[in-house]
C-alpha cells in the first residue's frame, strides 16, 4: 500500500524517467534494478508510490519495507516480498522449495544461503511468467543482512526476466550488497521548485519571511517543507538536523492525543509486523477503547488503521516510539508479548519480552537463548548474536552468563562484527573461568585477532595455542583440534609471517593423537626432519585407513602438492567438490572448485579450469564474497597473458599478503620464463620460495632453476636443484621425477638427464610438463647445433604448446624453431578464446548433456538467463543448437 503521507512530486521529472524507463524495459523481459538513495523525507517512498500507480494497470505489484525493529529476524523482509507469490511454491523443485520454508520458519532445518536467493529468484520468475513483476522495497537500509544478501543475489540476476525491482534506502546508512547495485541519489528541490511544492499546498499560511525561514530550514526536502509548518518547529533560534525536525514535529502530534491514542500509537510503532490482530488484541489486554483511539490518532495524521496499521512516514514510526516513556515502552511490549502466539511466533514473544524487562529474568533469558538457537538453525546469524547478547544480560546465574556471553560473541564475530565481540570478550570475569571457559575465550580472541589483520594475524594463532595449552591435560583431542585451526591460519598468512612454524614448535609437546600419526605429526616431523624423513608419514596421513584430512581439506590439498602427487590432489578435490554439494557447504564447494581450477591449469585442461573459475565465482557472489583469485592468476601465467597476470597481482596486492603474495610471485615466475624474461621470472621465484609455503615453495623451485640458468646465475640454481632434489627424491612420482630430471638436465647440461625427463613424462597424464620439457630438451639440440634433431622437438614443444593454450611458451618455441630454419605453423584456437568464463562453463555443460535448469542451478542463474547465454554462445561459435555443442572437441 502506498503511504499515507502524500504531496505533489515536482521536479523529480529526470527520476521519473528513470523509474519508468526500467519498469517500460521489464516489460519486454529486459528485467533490472535501481536503488533509490537519499536522506529522510526527501521522497523516495512517494516515488516508489508514482511508480506504482504507473504501473499497475501492466504489471504485477509487491511491497515490502524494511523495518528498524526487524532488522535482526534472518528473512523477515525476503518474506514479505515472496508471500504474495507463495502460490507458486510447489512449481519449485523440492530442494529450493525446502529451502525457502525453511528460511521462512515455515519447516525446520538449516537453510543455505546461495540456495535462498536462487530459490526466491525461481519464485518470482514463476510469478512474473504470468504477468511482469514490479517489486517495491521501501527502507532497506533496514533490512535484516539475510534478506539484503538474498534480494541482491536475486536483483543482480533479472536481466533476462520481466521483473523490476526498485530499493529505497538511505544514503548515509549503506547496506552491504545494495551499494553494488545501479543507483540513483534523490537530492534536495532546487529554491524553484521547493516554492512551488510551498505554493500549491494551502495548509498553512506562511508570510513572505516565514517562507524564506522554512525554505532556508528545510534544504529542499519535501516533507520538511509540508511537516515542520504544522508545528513551528522551522523557526527555531538554533539550527538543527532536519530530519531531527520532522521527527520532533510528529511527537508534537502526538503530544496532543489523549493516553489511550498515545498508547495505542506506542503499541502500533512497538509490533515490526504491522499486523492488526495483534495491536488489536494488545490494546484490548490495556482496556484501550479502541474505536475512539484509533480515530484520534488517524485524525493526527499519523497513522492509518485499515489493512494493516500505516505510519505516513518512517520517521512517524521512529519518532513515536522514540517519544514514548519507558514505562509505556515496556507495557506496549509486555502486552505484545501477552498477546503473541508462543506456539507460531516464540521467536517474536521472546523478542517482546525482553523488550519488556528492566532487570535480570532467568526466565526470559532461556527464552531468548531458545530463539538464538532457532534463528541461527536458520542461518540468522545477526540475530542470533543479538539475542544472545540480550539473554547475556538478563542471566541470573553466572555459568549461564558466561556461556551465553561466549556465545554471543561466537554469533557476533560470524557476522563479522570483530571489535563487537572483543567488547563482549571483555565483560567477563576471567577469574571465575575454568580451563575449558578460558580456552574458549583464549580461541574467540585468537579468531577476533586474526579477523582484524595488521598484528593480529600473528596475534591470533599465538591465542589458539595458548587455548590448546589449557586443554592439553583435561581435553587432548579437543588440544589438537585447536593447534590444527590454528595451523589453518597459518596456512592462510603464509610461511613468511612466521606463523606456522611456531605453530609447530608448540605442536612437539602436544598430546598424543588417540589413533596414531595424524597430519599435524606428519607436519611437526616435516617441520624439524625435512622431506625425506617426513614425506613417508605424510603419505600415510593421507591415504592410510585411518586418514583424517577430511578434517583439514584445505591443508590436504597443499600436502598433496607437497607430495608432487596430483592423482591424491585430484581425490581430495573430487571429495571437496561433491561434499560441498551434497552438503550445501560454500566453503567446502568453493574450496573444491578453486582447488579443481589449479589442478585442470597443472595437468594443460585450460577448459576446464574456466568452466571451474566461473563456478567459483558464482558461489562467491551467491554468498557475497569476492572470488578466489589464486586460479585465475595460474591460468592467466600459463596462458601467457601478461596484463592479465599484471592486473590480478594488483588486484591481489591490493587483497593481503601471505599465502597470496606467494601464489603471485609463482604465477609471475611461469609468465616470465614463458616469455624468456628470465631476470622477472627469477626475481619472482626468489620470492615464490623463499616464502618457504607448503606446495607453492616447491613448485616454484623448477622455475627458480630455469630463470637462474638462463640468467647464468649458478649457483643459486644449483642450491635451488639441491632443495627439489629433496622433496622430488623422497615423493618418487612420475611427476616429481620428471621434474626434477629435467632440472637437472639444465643444471649439469646433460643429454641424459633430458632423455630422463622425457621418458618420465611421456606416458604421464602430465601434457604440460611433457611440452616444456620437449621445449628444454629442443633449446638444448639447437644451441649443441644439432638443428634437425631440434627440429623435431622444438616442433613437437609448439604443437603441445598451441593445442593446450600456452600461448607465451608457444611463441616461445616458434621463435626457437624460426632459429632452426623452420616457420611454425598458425596456432590452435581454442574455445575458451571466444567465450567468458562463464559462457564457456555454460558451453561445457550444455555439451556433457546438462539441461537449462541444471545449468541455472549451477551458476544460480534463471533459465532465462542461461538460454541468453546460448543465444550468445551459439552466435560467437557459428553454431545453432546444442547438438553441434558436443562435437567441438575442448567442451568434452
Amino acid at each position: 500500500m502506498p503511504t499515507t503521507c502524500v504531496y505533489p512530486l515536482i521536479g523529480r521529472e529526470e527520476v521519473i524517467t528513470d523509474l519508468l524507463e526500467l519498469v517500460g524495459a521489464a516489460k519486454h523481459s529486459d528485467g533490472g534494478v535501481l536503488v533509490l538513495r537519499g536522506e529522510p523525507g526527501i521522497g523516495k517512498s512517494a516515488l516508489l508510490d508514482h511508480v506504482q500507480r504507473a504501473s499497475q494497470e501492466q504489471f504485477q505489484i509487491i511491497r515490502a519495507s524494511g523495518s528498524e525493529f526487524e532488522a535482526d529476524l534472518p528473512f523477515a523482509g525476503l518474506h514479505q516480498l515472496c508471500v504474495p507469490a507463495l502460490a507458486h511454491l510447489d512449481t519449485l523443485s523440492a530442494p529450493y522449495r525446502d529451502s525457502l520454508m525453511i528460511a521462512f520458519g515455515l519447516t525446520d532445518g538449516t537453510p543455505e544461503p546461495f540456495r535462498v536467493g536462487l530459490a526466491a529468484l525461481e519464485l518470482l520468475a514463476a510469478a512474473a511468467a504470468q504477468r511482469p513483476l514490479l517489486c517495491l522495497v521501501d527502507d532497506a537500509h533496514w533490512l535484516d543482512s539475510a534478506s539484503a544478501r538474498a534480494l541482491t543475489f536475486l536483483a543482480r540476476r533479472i536481466a533476462a526476466e520481466p521483473i523490476a525491482i526498485v530499493f529505497a534506502a538511505r544514503d548515509q546508512e549503506p547496506v552491504r550488497g545494495l551499494e553494488e547495485l545501479p543507483g540513483l541519489t534523490v537530492g534536495g528541490l532546487s529554491d524553484t521548485d521547493a516554492r512551488a511544492l510551498l505554493a500549491r499546498d494551502k495548509t498553512i499560511p506562511l508570510d513572505e519571511r516565514m517562507r524564506d525561514r522554512l525554505l532556508a530550514e528545510a534544504r529542499g526536502n519535501p516533507l520538511a517543507l509540508i511537516e515542520l509548518p504544522k508545528s513551528g518547529l522551522f523557526d527555531l533560534p538554533t539550527p538543527s538536523p532536519v530530519t531531527g525536525r520532522i521527527e520532533r514535529s510528529f511527537q508534537i502530534r502526538m503530544a496532543a492525543l489523549s493516553p489511550e491514542a498515545r498508547l495505542l500509537l506506542i503499541l502500533a510503532s512497538a509490533d515490526p509486523t504491522e499486523d492488526p490482530a495483534l495491536v488489536w488484541a494488545a490494546a484490548q489486554r490495556l482496556d484501550i477503547d479502541v474505536p475512539a483511539a484509533s480515530a484520534a490518532a488517524e485524525a493526527s495524521g499519523l497513522v492509518v488503521f485499515d489493512i494493516r496499521p500505516r505510519f505516513c512516514h518512517p520517521l512517524a514510526r521512529s519518532a513515536v516510539y522514540r517519544a514514548a516513556e519507558p514505562t509505556l515502552r515496556r507495557t506496549a511490549h509486555r502486552a505484545l508479548a501477552d498477546s503473541t502466539d508462543p506456539v507460531a511466533a516464540p521467536d517474536r514473544q521472546a523478542w517482546h519480552r525482553a523488550q519488556a524487562t528492566t532487570g535480570p529474568d532467568e526466565q526470559v533469558a532461556a527464552q531468548l537463548a531458545s530463539s538464538a538457537s532457532r534463528v541461527q538453525a536458520r542461518g540468522g546469524v545477526v540475530a542470533a548474536a543479538a539475542y544472545l547478547r540480550h539473554a547475556a544480560a538478563l542471566s541470573l546465574d553466572p555459568g549461564k552468563q558466561i556461556e551465553r556471553t561466549l556465545a554471543a560473541a561466537q554469533a557476533t564475530l560470524e557476522t563479522g562484527a570483530a571489535d563487537a565481540a572483543a567488547d563482549l570478550l571483555n565483560c567477563i570475569d576471567t577469574g571465575m573461568l575454568d580451563d575449558p571457559q578460558h580456552a574458549a575465550v583464549d580461541m574467540l580472541r585468537g579468531q577476533i585477532a586474526f579477523v582484524q589483520g595488521a598484528d593480529g594475524v600473528v596475534r591470533g594463532p599465538e591465542l589458539i595455542v595458548q587455548a590448546a595449552q589449557r586443554l592439553a591435560t583435561g581435553d587432548p583431542e579437543r588440544s589438537r583440534e585447536y593447534l590444527v585451526a590454528a595451523l589453518d591460519m597459518g596456512l592462510s598468512v603464509g610461511r613468511a609471517a612466521g606463523v606456522m612454524d611456531r605453530v609447530l614448535e608448540a605442536a612437539r609437546s602436544a598430546p598424543s593423537a588417540a589413533r596414531g600419526p595424524d597430519l599435524l605429526d606428519a607436519l611437526v616431523r616435516l617441520n624439524g626432519d625435512g622431506h625425506r624423513a617426513a614425506l613417508p608419514m605424510v603419505r600415510q596421513a593421507l591415504t592410510g585407513e585411518d586418514a583424517g584430512w577430511t578434517q583439514t581439506p584445505a591443508l590436504a590439498t597443499v600436502l598433496a602438492g607437497e607430495l608432487w602427487d596430483l592423482d591424491l590432489h585430484a581425490t581430495i578435490v573430487d571429495w571437496l567438490v561433491r561434499t560441498g554439494r551434497d552438503t550445501g557447504a560454500p566453503v567446502i564447494v568453493r574450496l573444491g572448485l578453486a582447488q579443481a581450477a589449479l589442478h585442470a591449469v597443472l595437468t594443460g585442461n585450460f577448459g576446464q579450469a574456466v568452466a571451474a573459475i566461473a563456478e567459483e565465482e558464482a558461489f562467491a557472489d551467491a554468498v557475497g564474497d569476492l572470488p578466489q583469485l589464486y586460479p585465475r592468476v595460474h591460468l592467466a601465467a600459463m596462458r601467457g597473458r601478461r596484463q592479465e597476470v599484471l592486473d590480478l597481482v594488483a588486484e591481489g596486492t591490493s587483497r593481503g599478503t601471505g599465502l597470496l603474495t606467494a601464489n603471485l610471485n609463482w604465477a609471475k615466475a611461469v609468465l616470465y620464463n614463458g616469455l624468456a624474461d628470465y631476470p622477472v621470472a627469477l626475481d619472482a621465484a626468489q620470492q615464490a620460495v623463499a616464502s618457504g609455503d607448503l606446495f607453492l615453495a616447491g613448485f616454484a623451485l623448477p622455475e627458480l632453476v630455469e630463470s637462474a640458468v638462463r640468467c647464468d646465475e649458478n649457483a643459486i640454481a644449483r642450491s635451488a636443484l639441491e632443495s627439489l632434489l629433496e622433496r622430488t627424491e623422497a615423493a618418487e612420482t612420475t611427476m616429481a621425477l620428471g621434474v626434477a630430471a629435467g632440472a637437472r638436465a639444465l643444471v649439469d647440461d646433460t643429454e641424459d638427464h633430458y632423455l630422463e625427463a622425457l621418458d618420465h613424462l611421456t606416458d604421464s597424464s602430465l601434457p604440460l610438463h611433457l611440452a616444456r620439457a620437449h621445449l628444454r630438451y629442443g633449446e638444448w639440440l639447437r644451441r649443441a647445433g644439432r638443428r634437425r634433431d631440434a627440429r623435431k622437438h622444438l616442433r613437437i614443444a609448439y604443437e603441445q604448446m598451441s593445442e593446450i593454450g600456452l600461448e607465451a611458451f608457444t611463441q616461445r618455441a616458434a621463435a626457437e624453431l624460426r632459429a632452426t630454419g623452420e616457420v611454425a605453423r598458425s596456432r590452435s584456437e581454442h574455445t575458451y578464446d571466444h567465450l567468458t568464463m562463464q559462457e564457456m562453463h555454460i558451453a561445457r555443460q550444455v555439451a556433457t548433456g546438462a539441461t537449462t535448469k541444471e545449468v541455472a542451478r549451477s551458476l544460480f542463474l534463471s533459465p532465462r538467463t542461461v538460454e541468453a547465454h546460448l543465444r550468445n554462445i551459439f552466435r560467437k561459435l557459428g553454431i545453432t543448437s546444442r547438438r553441434q555443442l558436443k562435437d567441438i572437441p575442448d567442451l568434452g
